[in-house]
């Protein structure tokens, strides 16, 4: 059964696009068939793996080969006489059974649509498939791809299609950076996730919803924890300062927003943490600063742990340094990949999944 994971967080620079592609990789390279939906108007995440000139980029969106996320939801939203079809996705140049779902800059066109739908829906027959119809896409397409899991990289907002989304998930991941402003928006989601709790409940219950083309899922996202990165490290540590936000982050996560998830149904249960060897901070990973690395990274369109000596061009005492790095990295990502695994297979769910059916 696919697992959708959505990487939100309202705040921006925190890196869900990074985590988004590496965590994906190193999903791939454990065997599992990984699809990523860049649902991010900014299109980052499609820019990177892609890589075309500007001219290759309008040739492919010109191409009407149902190659992205908006041509894609393009018969819901545009009521085109045709049901919406399995997106033809992007196969990523890297490990077996790792693919792209590519966005759009225009999807950002559909938020208004879709906002007045998830709103007056019950009242307008004519907008009753618009709420479900990201959901049927992202399941089409993963059924096309045999997908084990799908990574949704979202927007730094809180629009409707974010709203949307991440209610349609299985699971949640939020990114945050050592920061004030990461303390924040993680104090904010408390009451934004209550919000959008009562209404995904008010959707699921709406009989015209329910008989739609497109129905909108009765499921309820679960945090699988935070992740923390960009840092720097003094004596294989967070320095002090920002050590200092780090524990901030962890203790309005653990005093706070899991207390309230907790209330709304939208946690695992406290035995699937633990048993996944995390500690009482719900902190799936810290992910200190890649400096260098990134740029090699994004030049040649492979994560930072698993570029080579010829991508990195280095010499000499510096390039052994870099080296040592990739090492390092790829054991956290391939830590984070195998804590994603067992929180996402917890028997538990099973338990949960087979009662609901």
């Amino acid at each position: 059964m696919t697992k959708k994971i959505s990487i939100f967080n309202h705040k921006g620079g925190v890196g869900k696009t990074t985590i988004t592609f590496h965590l994906g990789w190193m999903l791939a390279e454990q065997g599992k068939r990984t699809l990523l939906v860049d649902a991010d108007p900014q299109c980052n995440l499609t820019g990177l793996i892609l890589d075309y000139k500007t001219t290759e980029l309008v040739d492919f969106y010109k191409s009407k080969n149902n190659n992205n996320i908006k041509d894609g939801l393009s018969p819901a939203f545009e009521s085109r006489p045709s049901a919406i079809e399995a997106v033809n996705c992007i196969t990523i140049d890297g490990p077996k059974g790792l693919f792209l779902l590519p966005g759009h800059i225009r999807l950002a066109e559909y938020e208004v649509t879709l906002g007045m739908a998830q709103q007056i829906s019950a009242t307008i027959i004519t907008l009753q498939n618009l709420p479900g119809a990201i959901n049927y896409l992202i399941n089409k397409t993963a059924e096309k791809y045999k997908a084990d899991y799908v990574l949704i990289d979202m927007s730094p907002s809180l629009s409707a299609i974010n709203q949307n989304l991440l209610m349609i998930s299985d699971f949640f991941i939020v990114p945050a950076s050592p920061d004030y402003y990461s303390v924040m928006a993680i104090d904010s989601l408390t009451t934004i996730l209550h919000n959008w709790n009562k209404w995904s409940k008010r959707i699921q219950d709406m009989g015209i919803i329910k008989e739609a083309v497109y129905p909108f899922p009765e499921v309820m996202p679960k945090l699988l924890g935070t992740i923390i990165q960009n840092y720097r490290i003094k004596s294989d540590r967070p320095s002090k300062g920002f050590q200092n936000w780090i524990d901030e982050i962890n203790n309005i996560v653990k005093d706070k927003l899991i207390p309230k998830l907790e209330s709304l149904d939208m946690t695992l249960s406290d035995r699937d943490y633990k048993d996944s060897g995390m500690e009482d901070n719900y902190c799936l990973a810290l992910i200190p600063s890649f400096n260098t690395l990134i740029a090699s990274s994004q030049e040649n369109r492979t994560p930072v742990f698993s570029l080579t000596s010829e991508q990195i061009k280095q010499q000499g005492i510096v390039l052994d340094r870099s080296t040592e790095s990739v090492a390092k990295f790829h054991a956290i990502f391939e830590k984070l990949a195998d804590r994603i695994i067992e929180l996402t297979e917890s028997p538990s769910l099973l338990v949960l999944a087979s009662n609901r059916d």
